[in-house]
């Protein structure tokens, strides 16, 4: 019976100790919080009126005129200097405070060739061509329109808060980050050569798969590398009645798709991360006619330039391994271009990563700060820690689903509309002022 009592209240005091630990997973906020917050709240109404105009009138990539122009305009008017047209429309935004750090904040632009089904009052129904001349209906599906919005409340509040921070701001809006070569392009034109080259970049990027209010921060790898490649199939087209006098390259073509799944299955660690996706595949014209070639569009995955390598290099060996088998002549073997949109996988800095880890335990609690696990995705913001001088980078996820339509999906076990969904419509209300508050959180401690 004593040991009993004694097991119950050693039990109990387990748990004091762990429900009275508040400093660590309750801290209380710094002295900024308060100023932040008000300067949010007085902002909140015109920001959602700046995000419902953006989300209406999206534009795809490299053709982000109008939208950098209202960037521009509204940059302008919180305070900071601004060149346009860095990149094509790129949009760099200044602001000197004396001496101190520079950090470079990131938003993008572009949005996506989607036609959208989210029902808002505010929805897009613009149509517009791309850059191979096909009309398309866009969206800002992916959520750009938030982080355009969030970059021009952090504008304001630091703007605002000048006395809370020494150094120099630079805030850019970039274009073309769906098509992986936007940053390339701000770099190439001498984003950090003309303007203050920064100490460490910052970005945010909404998810639904985190409720609002928290945010997702990963150490180290956190999105993959990304390849568009086209493989030309060829053949030697015929009459579908006498296929033994032709030979057949949508047979080939599937033989060869097949044959790619080994690749992850087969010639990756099971542990190795990896992804190779046929998304288009386009051949012949008639019924009763065999092509003399089939093109596929495949976009290939990693964590590392060593499995990038490996698996380009597999994709190129079975594609003519298969043609060999079948028969081909060299001249008509399969032919592998691979585009240059390439965008290097996203890699946080651990010590950075780690720093806004505290910033954000201590402004919103431990609960509200998640560790995702890296995601197969691409991310072109990823390019500003590779060059020469290998700048700090590190970007967050901002929660954008309300906790009680996260919860209901969860419990039907049914996954929310996603990035690139024509149904996904992040939370704007309770998603703007968050990611406002996160990104000047995360700036106003690396500009103490």
């Amino acid at each position: 019976m004593y040991s009993r009592a004694m097991n119950l209240l050693r039990k109990s005091l387990t748990l004091l100790a762990l429900f009275s630990c508040g400093p660590t997973v309750f801290a209380e906020a710094p002295q900024e919080a308060a100023p932040v917050k008000q300067k949010v709240a007085e902002e909140k109404e015109s920001l959602l009126a700046l995000y419902r105009d953006l989300h209406s009138a999206p534009e795809l990539s490299f053709q982000e005129e109008k939208t950098s122009t209202r960037l521009a305009k509204e940059l302008r008017a919180a305070g900071f200097t601004v060149t346009e047209k860095i990149g094509k429309w790129g949009v760099v935004a200044v602001l000197e405070n004396g001496q101190g750090k520079t950090v470079l904040v990131r938003s993008d632009m572009d949005a996506l060739p989607v036609h959208e089904l989210t029902g808002l009052p505010f929805a897009s129904t613009v149509r517009m061509k791309d850059h191979e001349g096909k009309e398309m209906p866009v969206m800002h599906a992916c959520g750009h329109d938030i982080h355009m919005t969030c970059l021009v409340g952090v504008a304001r509040v630091l703007a605002s808060m000048k006395d809370r921070w020494h150094g120099t701001l630079v805030l850019i809006a970039q274009p073309a980050e769906e098509r992986g070569g936007g940053a390339l392009a701000m770099l190439k034109d001498g984003l950090f050569k003309k303007f203050p080259k920064p100490d460490l970049c910052l970005a945010l990027h909404d998810t639904p798969e985190i409720p609002t209010g928290q945010i997702g921060l990963v150490s180290g790898t956190a999105m993959a590398s990304v390849d568009s490649v086209d493989l030309i199939v060829h053949g030697v087209g015929g009459h579908g009645a006498m296929p033994d006098q032709a030979k057949d390259p949508i047979v080939l073509s599937a033989q060869i798709i097949l044959g790619l799944q080994t690749i992850r299955s087969r010639e990756l660690a099971p542990i190795e991360g990896g992804v190779v996706t046929v998304g288009a595949i386009n051949g012949g014209t008639k019924h009763n006619i065999i092509p003399d070639e089939v093109r596929l569009q495949i976009t290939v995955r990693a964590f590392s330039m060593e499995t990038r390598t490996k698996i380009l290099t597999a994709i190129k060996r079975i594609a003519r391994g298969q043609a060999i088998s079948a028969g081909l002549p060299e001249e008509l073997m399969p032919e592998m271009k691979i585009g240059q949109d390439f965008t290097p996988a996203l890699v946080n800095d651990a010590a950075l990563a780690s720093r806004l880890r505290g910033v954000f335990t201590q402004w919103f609690g431990a609960q509200n700060v998640q560790e995702p696990k890296p995601i197969m995705g691409g991310e072109d913001f990823s390019r500003y820690g590779m060059t020469e001088d290998k700048i700090p980078v590190c970007m967050f996820w901002l929660g954008a689903t309300l906790p009680e339509r996260y919860m209901e999906f969860k419990k039907k076990k049914e996954p929310l509309p996603g990035l690139h969904s024509p149904f996904f419509k992040p939370d704007a209300d309770a998603t703007v002022p968050f990611g406002i508050t996160a990104m000047s959180a995360a700036v106003l401690d690396v500009m103490k």
